[in-house]
């Protein structure tokens, strides 16, 4: 996997990268990971992949996340991972 640059956002790491003729976005918030792909031959650019990058995108994300984070956490408390 190549890496091709991080896209700014105050909340998230964002990182793009090329693999197998696909662009990968990874965006990570501590412990938890979203990754998107797209082919390299949908887009012109990678700029046009960070403009995607928008308020609503980025609302999904953190809803996303909560998701994530509230479906982990109950499944240790269910096992007795955590109290």
């Amino acid at each position: 996997m190549r890496y091709i640059k991080d896209i700014p956002n105050p909340r998230y790491k964002i990182g793009l990268y090329q693999w197998n003729s696909k662009y990968i976005i990874k965006i990570e918030s501590g412990m938890y990971e979203q990754t998107y792909k797209i082919d390299d031959y949908e887009v012109a650019s990678t700029d046009e992949l960070e403009v995607c990058m928008d308020d609503a995108f980025t609302q999904a994300i953190a809803d996303r996340f909560d998701a994530m984070h509230a479906d982990f956490n109950g499944t240790l408390v269910r096992h007795n991972v955590l109290f």
